[in-house]
């Protein structure tokens, strides 16, 4: 029955990827053990921004921002690293996987870069209007 369906079934599961499933579970369960089960000063105000699964699903990559400064980023960081054993416990009670990822904290940088491009492209952006009424003050003279 297979044999007559080729097309169909790889079709079917062009769709279906089980690590982008499991890693938004992750970034839920992350997300809300941090915010309230994690007891560390140091780890406050963190927002979980993503998560990336290896395809084994043996390695979790959690990407977390705050709005401190770049000490409070390496003291997030630190605080982190030291809570993920009680969050890889944590993650052990609600889901149920074969293997339990490991969960390695990485500091997102998307979002100061993203702020950065759209600060470049206001400033030409300003740029461009300056000389452009410059220009039209020269023609209507």
């Amino acid at each position: 029955m297979t044999a007559a369906c080729p097309v169909e079934c790889t079709v079917a599961k062009t769709g279906y990827n089980r690590a982008n499933r499991v890693a938004d579970q992750v970034r839920m369960e992350v997300a809300d053990i941090l915010m309230r089960k994690i007891k560390d000063p140091r780890v406050q105000a963190v927002t979980v921004t993503d998560v990336k699964l290896t395809s084994d699903l043996r390695i979790a990559r959690v990407y977390v921002t705050t709005m401190g400064t770049k000490d409070e980023e390496r003291n997030l960081l630190v605080g982190l690293e030291q809570a993920s054993g009680f969050v890889r416990g944590e993650l052990g009670r609600r889901l149920s996987l074969r293997y339990l990822p490991e969960i390695v904290f990485v500091m997102d940088v998307s979002g100061p870069r993203a702020d950065r491009v759209l600060k470049l492209l206001d400033e030409l952006h300003v740029t461009t209007e300056a000389e452009g009424s410059s220009s039209e003050e020269q023609t209507s003279s």
